[in-house]
């Protein structure tokens, strides 16, 4: 079956291209997820981090020269990107490379995402690329970016920013498009209020997935007017977009599934904790809406040297992913075990995200509950969006119900009432 337009053009790398990876926020959202790490670190998925989805499908869609402009504690993605993505060869003009905030034009960070690729615009120049395509480290998605390539140049674009349909009640929560039936952007709004619907479809609105093609000069020409512009936020949604639409030649791209062009593409923006449970729970969906095990486009990460998972005794698992090294004692439902988690006897876990090497002690039950790496939940503890057992704001609720448990910040109560929002 013939998944993928041009998934064959992987095995010849795309020179022309520059893939910018933004993965240099805060991540102020994800609460205590981002503590330790940066956004695209984040583990996601049972062994992936976030941002090998990205990387994955640069790859996948023949690009080999990517970098990933990082700011805030970057170690611990810099370590993933050195064990999992230094494979391609440098000689051959292939890299995937971090490129760490330098203040190349001051004593100053980053301040909004056109000001990080313009503090890298001389290491841009060096490799000189026809076209540079503009990502985000932590949206989780599979797509074939050489489709989106091709149509920027047939319409001979300046700039293509890639859409995905949205409920047109959810587009207050987006940066929103407006196209023409040709697809040539006539506005571009940052979140608004009353969202303009798609070219005839009045359900839904054209949302940007902050996917960005670029001609080389033009981008060099936007991010001059920027840096000069004292009023700008320096933000590609909020202040490069809407001035580019008045001299340019923009078009939108409607992101579509790959095995099913009349639905739209499965990408989600995991910044927030609701967003990043509820993209876990996607996984769950059958069929799943993201397919980790899709062959014709393979999700890659670092290696693992973990044992096979193990169900001990006679346990209740039902639509979970297991992923290698979890031991499992205790009965799991439509539940997320990451690499070298533990589950113990008589627990039920539900509904939850369990992270990298943490462990859950016996006769625990944990409903709707993010539980960080690290953490370690003692023998009889209750945990879920009406038991939380936190008297000392070691959780946070989220408005729906989903608890976060942080490295580090679990309390000990044993079987506590009166959960409590925590700001």
């Amino acid at each position: 079956m013939e998944h993928r337009s041009r998934l064959a053009s992987s095995w010849g790398a795309d020179h022309s291209t520059l893939a910018l990876v933004l993965a240099g926020g805060h991540g102020k959202r994800l609460r205590g997820l981002t503590e330790w790490r940066a956004k695209p670190a984040v583990p996601f998925g049972g062994h992936y981090r976030t941002v090998d989805f990205t990387l994955s499908n640069c790859l996948n869609s023949g690009i080999r020269r990517v970098a990933l402009l990082t700011q805030y504690k970057s170690q611990s993605l810099i370590r993933h990107i050195h064990h999992s993505w230094g494979f391609l060869r440098r000689e051959l003009d292939e890299f995937i490379e971090i490129w760490p905030a330098q203040q190349r034009l001051g004593e100053r960070w980053y301040s909004g995402t056109v000001d990080a690729v313009h503090q890298n615009r001389d290491l841009i120049e060096a490799l000189d690329p026809e076209v540079v395509l503009v990502l985000a480290g932590d949206h989780v998605y599979s797509m074939d970016y050489s489709r989106l390539l091709e149509q920027h140049a047939a319409k001979r674009a300046d700039l293509t920013v890639a859409c995905v349909e949205v409920p047109i009640g959810d587009g207050s929560n987006f940066g929103i498009v407006g196209a023409d039936r040709d697809g040539r952007v006539r506005s571009f709004v940052e979140k608004p209020e009353h969202p303009s619907p798609a070219p005839g479809k009045y359900e839904v609105a054209l949302a940007s997935m902050g996917v960005y093609v670029f001609d080389r000069s033009f981008l060099f020409e936007c991010m001059d007017r920027d840096a000069a512009d004292d009023r700008s936020t320096h933000d590609f949604g909020y202040s490069l977009l809407p001035s580019a639409l008045e001299s340019a030649r923009v078009f939108a791209h409607d992101f579509r599934d790959a095995r099913n062009p009349a639905l739209p593409g499965y990408w989600r923006d995991v910044g927030t904790v609701e967003s990043y449970w509820q993209a876990h729970m996607d996984l769950l969906d059958e069929p799943p809406k993201l397919d980790l095990y899709d062959e014709s486009w393979p999700i890659r990460t670092e290696r693992s040297v973990q044992p096979p998972a193990r169900i001990a005794g006679r346990v209740r698992v039902s639509s979970a992913i297991l992923a290698p090294g979890c031991v499992v004692c205790g009965d799991v439902y439509r539940s997320v075990v990451s690499t070298g988690a533990s589950i113990g006897g008589h627990s039920r876990v539900s509904e939850s995200v369990l992270l990298p090497g943490c462990s859950i002690g016996k006769n625990c039950v944990i409903d709707r509950v993010i539980v960080d790496s690290g953490c370690e939940i003692p023998d009889n503890t209750v945990i879920g969006s009406t038991v939380v057992g936190d008297s000392e704001g070691a959780y946070f609720l989220s408005p729906s119900g989903v608890v976060l448990v942080p490295r580090g910040r679990v309390v000990p109560h044993r079987r506590m009432a009166a959960a409590r929002m925590v700001a």
